[in-house]
């Protein structure tokens, strides 16, 4: 059992390079399991943490858990702080970040007009789509039939957008701007 970690993180590896979790002769093989029974065992086992799940069909799939990262301690972006050595929490990132899947869409970011705020040209932005927002809220909004990301103010009733670089200008729409939706959060790549 105290092999279950290694195991689940050699299973997330194959799952991120084939898409699809090995079948149960190919796990033995994988985690150096000779027999079914082991497997099989250690199979449950991870289906109870909620992990691994069965398809209809009875094939392998991810199960609720099985995308969960862990969240260490913290980080000083400052001065070094000891390391603790603790087991940490989990985390899956879609749920953090996604309260509403249906509603929710990934946009790629065009620009550094929002660079003050963190939001960096090539980020994806996480948008709850909705109608409205509030002041202060960073917006994805349609003006002109044109898409453009700002932070959502008013002045005297009007709908003003904010860049987050003064270079740029304030946007105050002469018709309407439409709330296309809120970001809810980011994340970017490093290479």
């Amino acid at each position: 059992m105290a092999d279950d970690g290694q195991y689940l993180a050699k299973l997330r590896d194959y799952y991120a390079h084939h898409r699809v979790l090995p079948s149960y002769a190919r796990i033995g093989s994988l985690i150096g399991l000779r027999s079914k029974a082991s497997v099989a065992q250690m199979v449950l086992r991870l289906k109870g943490e909620g992990y691994l799940e069965s398809s209809p069909d009875r094939r392998l799939t991810p199960g609720r858990r099985f995308f969960d990262r862990p969240v260490e301690e913290s980080v000083r972006a400052g001065a070094p702080a000891p390391a603790a050595d603790s087991t940490p929490e989990s985390l899956s990132i879609d749920a953090h970040l996604v309260s509403n899947p249906s509603r929710t869409v990934l946009v790629k970011v065009k620009g550094d007009s929002m660079i003050d705020a963190g939001i960096h040209d090539g980020d994806t932005v996480v948008v709850e789509k909705r109608f409205s927002a509030n002041v202060g809220d960073i917006v994805v909004a349609i003006i002109d039939n044109e898409f453009t990301l700002k932070r959502y103010g008013q002045e005297q009733g009007h709908v003003v957008l904010r860049p987050e670089n003064k270079a740029y200008p304030v946007i105050r729409p002469k018709g309407n701007a439409e709330i296309f939706g809120v970001v809810v959060g980011l994340f970017r790549k490093y290479r």
